[in-house]
């Protein structure tokens, strides 16, 4: 169950700089004694020892602040950063090298027995406060931005902002293997919403030019209006058909 103990703390330290060694994770660092406490107590849920599993998770939440069902899989290289308030849901599937930060819930929206929970895939970072709900699945590569709520599966590579999440502008694909801190693209963010506001603006400015376009040139065109034979035509067509 630990021969894997070592990976873990590099793991962790690869992606966090305050972390100055491994002994420094392995006794300071809640995220990491959670994954530690949810191997044994998977391991107890798999052996059929069920309350034994859930008593482990509930001291883990007690230790730890960090809430992983028995029940959820959990890639290798696995990393909960300040970890408080984190909660992983009983059919939560984690890839591997997943990274959470703190606040972050894996929960399920439906009642009825089976798979409820998000699946991530591997190398997903989701930010800080993010909600990811319901049986969706989470692209390898992706990047759940900060206090996102995503209700909806995720294409692999793409950087989801906002409630409810949308996709932000497609990143480089040189930079998609990059550490991105707390999912969330920091420099120029185009925001999907105000991007649709500028498009409709554009055309509806492109629409009104028109409009008076077509209106000047109404305005410019002679009309002539013909004389039509009112009572004086009818009453030579009736003197035709006599």
């Amino acid at each position: 169950m630990f021969k894997h103990l070592r990976e873990e703390i590099d793991g962790i330290l690869a992606r966090d700089p305050a972390a100055r060694s491994r002994l420094e994770v392995a006794l300071c660092y809640p995220g990491f004694h959670a994954i530690l406490l949810h191997r044994l107590a998977r391991r107890c849920h798999d052996g059929g020892w069920r309350l034994s599993a859930r008593l482990i998770s509930h001291l883990a939440r007690a230790l730890t602040g960090i809430e992983i069902h028995p029940g959820a899989t959990i890639g290798r290289r696995f990393f909960i950063d300040h970890g408080m308030g984190v909660v992983i849901g009983e059919t939560a599937d984690i890839g591997d090298d997943v990274m959470l930060y703190h606040g972050v819930t894996l929960g399920g929206t439906s009642l009825e027995p089976g798979k409820r929970h998000p699946t991530l895939g591997d190398g997903v970072i989701v930010g800080a406060g993010a909600k990811i709900l319901g049986a969706i699945t989470i692209g390898a590569g992706a990047r759940i931005g900060a206090n996102a709520v995503v209700v909806a599966d995720v294409a692999p590579g793409t950087a989801m902002v906002g409630v409810p999440a949308k996709p932000v502008t497609p990143r480089d694909p040189a930079d998609a293997r990059k550490f991105l801190p707390y999912g969330t693209p920091c420099g120029d963010l185009p925001d999907p919403v105000a991007r649709a506001l500028s498009g409709l603006l554009d055309q509806m400015t492109a629409l009104q030019a028109r409009v008076a376009e077509l209106e000047d040139a109404a305005s410019n065109t002679p009309h002539t209006h013909a004389s039509a034979p009112r009572n004086g035509g009818v009453r030579d067509v009736q003197g035709e058909m006599r």
